[in-house]
């Protein structure tokens, strides 16, 4: 088969990594004029640790990744009131957990592409033409492409989407969150080898210390507009500029256009439509509360590779395990950012408790949801 990719990002690079192993002839484009450089660390885990495995990238993830020690909360003055042993959390996932940037699972990903993938760069989808026997697709650049299926792996805001599907698709959870990596020695000496965060109610700061000596912040702030500011980075400053310790600093550091984005699900009653099907974000985004999104699109990516010719099959395969870690998601939202005083203390409680053997595995699991199996 011909398939088009719409979306060069983690979902996109490891289905055409895998359908080119299948013999499948792949085109990947995106409307980025390159790699993006900016996102956040993630805990990778899961669905996705097992498709890097069974393409042959897990050394890759390991060399790239990192295995901090803790995650540490801090109040104003930079008091330490609670961690969490990264550790324990690994064990209660059998060890297959690294933290990796986001940019990094790109980047292993695009490089294990054989030369046989095109993937362009600059050329967003513009219009579909979806028909009972093939799919053209016009993208910017003024080319078009022919092929068996198109696959939109466009993300949250996917044109893919919104071209075939329609609109209406994105649920805002009611927080705004924003990434960004920095040089600044006198931070990195404070976060090396660990993941700091603010203890703070309705918005979080954290930072980790990169191995260059670099700074990777990230923060979470509750917003009920979903609506993007024109100026992220005012936005930012805004939104934390109060807060104490190393904040001030780190918001410094903060350049005209970070990353940023609302923290939202997407929820669409179908996943294929004709000649075109979806994947990863496109159409089960779980958003940063559940913070397993990098490893269910390769997870989604490698099911919908295996049942190529039968998206029936992808879906009903998969779409019960995005629907559960959504559920998760929704019902920890509380947990990842405290709204009160009361519940900031009851998550101090929470994560205290994890030191107790037994414990942990039950907090883990309230966090994570179920273990999922990539076929089967």
């Amino acid at each position: 088969m011909k398939v088009v990719v719409a979306g060069a990002g983690i979902a996109g690079l490891t289905l055409a990594g895998r359908l080119a192993a299948l013999g499948h002839t792949t085109v990947v484009v995106e409307r980025a004029a390159g790699p993006r450089p900016e996102g956040y660390m993630i805990d990778f885990f899961g669905p996705g640790y097992d498709v890097a495995e069974r393409m042959g990238l897990l050394p890759r993830f390991h060399e790239l990744g990192y295995r901090f020690a803790e995650a540490t909360y801090h109040d104003e003055r930079g008091r330490r009131r609670a961690g969490l042993d990264f550790a324990r959390f690994a064990a209660t996932v059998g060890g297959r957990m690294t933290s990796i940037m986001r940019p990094d699972v790109e980047h292993i990903l695009r490089t294990a592409l054989p030369p046989a993938v095109d993937l362009r760069f600059g050329a967003a989808v513009t219009d579909v033409d979806n028909r009972a026997d093939g799919v053209s697709v016009r993208l910017s650049d003024g080319t078009a492409l022919d092929a068996d299926l198109l696959v939109g792996a466009d993300g949250i805001h996917s044109a893919v989407r919104r071209l075939v599907f329609g609109d209406g698709f994105v649920r805002h959870l009611g927080f705004h969150t924003a990434a960004f990596v920095f040089d600044a020695p006198d931070i990195h000496r404070v976060v090396a080898g660990r993941f700091v965060l603010t203890d703070t109610v309705g918005r979080q700061v954290g930072c980790y210390g990169l191995r260059d000596g670099r700074v990777a912040a990230f923060t979470v702030h509750r917003a009920a507009d979903p609506a993007l500011p024109a100026d992220p980075r005012a936005a930012v400053r805004a939104a934390y500029g109060t807060l104490g310790w190393i904040v001030p600093a780190v918001l410094d550091h903060c350049p005209p256009d970070p990353y940023y984005d609302q923290v939202a699900q997407v929820v669409v009653p179908r996943w294929s439509r004709g000649r075109v099907v979806l994947v990863g974000d496109a159409c089960g985004a779980v958003s940063l509360l559940a913070g397993q999104g990098a490893s269910l699109g390769m997870g989604g990516a490698f099911v919908l590779a295996e049942h190529l010719t039968d998206p029936d099959a992808y879906e009903r395969r998969w779409r019960p395990v995005v629907e559960e870690k959504q559920r998760v998601a929704r019902n920890g939202a509380h947990w990842f950012l405290p709204s009160t005083a009361l519940r900031l203390h009851a998550r101090r409680l929470a994560l205290h408790l994890t030191r107790v053997p037994g414990v942990d595995r039950l907090i883990a699991a309230g966090v994570v949801g179920k273990p999922t199996a990539l076929i089967g």
